[in-house]
């Protein structure tokens, strides 16, 4: 490899390595450009005549664009109605309605719409019987089915309209012509796949695939786009003054444009980046004044009216508990799924209008009364700390999103904080009346924040942040837009007198500035979790002494001491984990006490986002899939676990003829069953050694880790061990796993000799089971039979389809079908075992890292 080679690859592994804050810092840099092209397309633009625009908009114009906002959000539920249809399903129409209208208006507010919206109709689909993997497509549906329906209006907006267009972007007719040519014929094209059954794939290196709809549902797709765009450019198109010099068919292209540049940017609800076209199209027609004042209404109708409904929608859900119709019940339940992310992002918007509120004059008659009646330093004070309250509100937010009960807490104390103080800096009527609707919301739904987790403890992640710079550099941008006329001084910060806006606002930028520099700053760089706890080996000693107190016998593979332990804060419970690569994969759901598992897990999940990886939980069982699906993990059937019930244990009847077979057979070559205690275990360590490494070069393997143990000493005289003897000599054994309660029992490691009679393990098998049979325990676990048991019907996830596919035709790779047919000789029951994958991330990679961890590296997958 030479040394151009050399530096490319670092390069890439430095991007790899690095993309989440280079992504970051490039929407940051796309925010402060924003910022400095609103400033330049304004500058002779003042805070007075916007404020002169919204007095001259009258009622009926306002009414006018409430409607047609209805009409565009009537239009957007069609979306999830296809998609549902798309993937086989049928959910109640009031349900769908309920739960699109409110992914529509946290996404479009808070932006991320894939996330904000997907997380909505994750938790409301997945009550009502979607995969994760179905819910995953309905995402996938309604995103691509928006960005491409956006492209199509825009393209046919260029090719009808380009006449009208070419002036207000200074762009020749015929290259618009040609722009919209381009982007119409693959629209047009793509369809088309779906009729010969093709799939398109999105993301890199192809992970994402996606069957593509029939023609005819992509053009009833196209309409909803084109009826939901020609609304919502009607909402903006109407607050804009009378005499505005643009015809409604050259504005759709321009705001279709405007739109596509906001989503493509991934600033949160395109804040600045659609402002920015819009007025760099329509300046030269329009006082720019007026179309700022437009811009502003806009966002209000358009976005917070919508997401303010939806708060009132599922509060008043929460509410009426008495409801009793299947239907009403329906609505229940999809409602409290969707509070956490409904408030959560009016938490968001409420904090960045105390954020705005801070930087914008007060009305000249409320300081009046103001001043009749507190003195100036309440004022002061109120102003300054109303400021950081509403960026303690964004910043809570993310909490609220994850169901915490700290979050709940401090959104009540600081909305009722916010309420007090918003009065007392300026008599703010309307920004308190949408504060006690924000707090009688969380108290309405107090019971939907169940988490007991730490606030401290939350990380932001780079969208939280992007979002956080956003409302900041906005608020900045503002600042300087609305006192532009002040001329800039030092004494300005030391001016305290009830007439002196500049500085009043002045001073709380630089508050609410350094408190969130401070934030992203220690969101970014703090320790990780993994850090804290006490060391590995007193960690290891606190899980293996839960681990006997509990039923799961697995767990006793913490003791091979190759995995972390994670602890819940209370030691009753830990979870057990290694990192490969960009994975931190857990073994087995949480060890112990039931109720620490939920916090637990979003530990657990809460730490791998802070280092930057996904969590995986490997051979999850389906009893606990709710608590997973909480964290916003997705399912993914591995295999199924044969488990024995000992009471019903038996060699008699025919169809266990085999078994007794197996017995006679073994006793007739000679072979002595043993069950040694772990005090018995030193003197035969030599025999045991000799017997397993003899296995290994017969099989010309090596060791395994992580979900399997290995021939270590310390492990291996942890727990009994099962031997067979020949002629006193030992030839086979296979260490047991047991706990104290005497529910389960299991083994691991299992070695013999090659010269072992044929039906050794077979015979070492039911000799244990018998044993463990008359000792009082109730099951033995056989472990887990990869790839076994997955559907083989045609409407089966990809997934399942492929498993099933590997599980037929990959013996040549691993013994798959031999495995589970030795295991269902002795005619277990069997039960599903899940991969669980954080954010989405398809499973194949996260199962890859977990194969890596349990062949030992690459290498040792690669071993036979």
């Amino acid at each position: 490899m030479g040394a151009g080679e050399d530096v490319a690859e670092a390069g890439e592994s430095w991007f790899s390595r690095n993309r989440r804050l280079i992504n970051l810092a490039a929407m940051l840099l796309v925010l402060a450009a924003v910022g400095i092209a609103i400033s330049r397309l304004t500058s002779e633009v003042r805070y007075e005549d916007i404020l002169a625009a919204w007095s001259d908009t009258g009622w009926p114009t306002l009414i006018g664009a409430v409607l047609l906002t209805g009409l565009s959000f009537a239009a957007l539920t069609f979306y999830d109605f296809g998609a549902l249809t798309y993937v086989g399903h049928r959910p109640p129409l009031p349900t769908v309605a309920v739960t699109a209208f409110c992914a529509y208006a946290v996404g479009n507010t808070a932006g991320f719409g894939p996330l904000s919206g997907g997380a909505i109709r994750y938790r409301a689909y997945s009550r009502l019987g979607l995969t994760p993997e179905e819910i995953a497509k309905v995402i996938a549906f309604v995103t691509l089915a928006f960005g491409l329906g956006l492209a199509g209006v825009a393209a046919v907006s260029l090719l009808v309209m380009a006449e009208g267009i070419a002036p207000l972007v200074h762009v020749d007719a015929l290259a618009l012509r040609l722009i919209g040519l381009a982007i119409l014929v693959p629209l047009v094209a793509l369809p088309f796949a779906g009729r010969l059954g093709g799939e398109t794939r999105f993301g890199r290196l192809s992970r994402i695939a996606l069957r593509m709809p029939r023609p005819a549902a992509v053009g009833r797709q196209f309409l909803v786009t084109a009826l939901d765009v020609m609304a919502s450019a009607g909402v903006l198109y109407v607050l804009l003054p009378p005499d505005a010099n643009i015809d409604y068919p050259s504005f759709l292209g321009v705001y279709s444009v405007a739109v596509a540049l906001g989503v493509l940017s991934h600033v949160p609800a395109g804040l600045g980046v659609f402002e920015t076209v819009i007025v760099a199209a329509l300046g030269r027609q329009i006082d720019v004044d007026q179309v700022l004042g437009a811009l502003v209404l806009y966002r209000i109708v358009y976005h917070i009216l919508p997401l303010a409904l939806a708060s009132l929608l599922v509060s008043v859900i929460e509410l009426q508990r008495a409801a009793t119709s299947p239907v009403g019940r329906a609505i229940r339940v999809t409602g409290g799924r969707l509070v956490p992310p409904i408030l959560a992002t009016l938490s968001l918007t409420l904090g960045a209008m105390l954020i705005f509120s801070a930087v914008t004059p007060t009305p000249a008659e409320n300081l009046a009364y103001l001043a009749a009646f507190v003195p100036l330093p309440f004022v002061e004070g109120a102003h300054f700390i109303a400021s950081l309250l509403g960026l303690f509100l964004i910043v809570i937010s993310r909490g609220l999103a994850q169901r915490l009960d700290g979050a709940w807490w401090a959104a009540v104390g600081a909305s009722l904080a916010a309420l007090a103080l918003s009065l007392l800096k300026a008599v703010a009527l309307v920004e308190a009346g949408f504060l006690v609707f924000f707090a009688l919301a969380l108290l309405a739904s107090r019971g939907e924040f169940t988490r007991s987790a730490s606030l401290l403890r939350q990380a932001l992640t780079p969208a939280w942040i992007l979002a956080l710079a956003t409302v900041v550099i906005g608020a900045i941008v503002v600042l300087f837009f609305v006192y532009r006329d002040v001329d800039y001084s030092n004494e300005l910060w030391w001016q305290f007198t009830f007439e002196s806006e500049a500085p009043r606002s002045l001073r709380a930028a630089l508050g609410f500035t350094i408190l969130a520099s401070c934030i992203a700053i220690w969101s970014l760089l703090r320790p990780a979790l993994t850090r804290a706890g006490p060391p590995i080996s007193e960690a290891l000693a606190m899980a293996a002494a839960i681990v006997g107190e509990q039923d799961a016998a697995d767990g006793n593979l913490v003791r091979m001491g190759d995995k972390n332990v994670l602890l819940s804060a209370d030691g009753k419970a830990f979870i057990m984990y290694a990192r490969q690569n960009r994975s931190f994969v857990a073994l087995f759901d949480p060890i112990g006490d039931r109720e620490a598992w939920p916090e637990l897990i979003w530990q657990f999940v809460e730490m791998a986002r802070t280092e930057g990886c996904r969590a995986v939980f490997y051979q999850v069982s389906p009893e606990a899939l709710a608590l997973y699906a909480d964290a916003g993990l997705q399912a993914y059937k591995l295999g199924e676990i044969a488990s024995v019930d000992l009471a019903e244990f038996h060699l008699t009847g025919g169809k266990r003829a085999a078994l007794r077979q197996s017995m006679t057979r073994g006793s007739r070559d000679g072979l002595t069953f043993e069950f040694v205690e772990p005090a018995g275990l030193p003197p035969l360590m030599d025999d045991l050694a000799s017997v397993s490494d003899a296995w290994l070069e017969q099989h010309n393997t090596r060791e395994k880790g992580f979900s399997l143990g290995g021939f270590d000493p310390d492990y291996i005289l942890s727990q009994p061990a099962a031997v067979l003897r020949l002629h006193g000599r030992i030839v086979a054994f296979a260490n047991v796993l047991l706990t104290d309660t005497r529910q389960e029992g299991s083994i691991d490691l299992m070695r013999f000799s090659p010269d072992a009679p044929k039906g050794s393990m077979d015979f070492l098998f039911l000799k244990l089971m018998e044993h463990l049979k008359a000792e009082g325990f109730r099951t033995f676990n056989l472990g887990m039979a990869p790839l076994s048991g997955m559907s083989e019907r045609q409407i089966a996830p990809i997934w399942n389809r492929v498993g099933r596919t590997v599980f037929e035709h990959g013996e040549r790779f691993y013994n798959f079908r031999g495995l589970r047919a030795f295991k269902a000789k002795f005619h277990p029951t069997w039960a599903p075992r899940y991969l669980a994958v954080s954010g989405g991330i398809n499973p194949v990679f996260a199962l890859m890292d977990a194969t890596l961890l349990i062949g030992g590296g690459l290498k040792g997958v690669l071993a036979k």
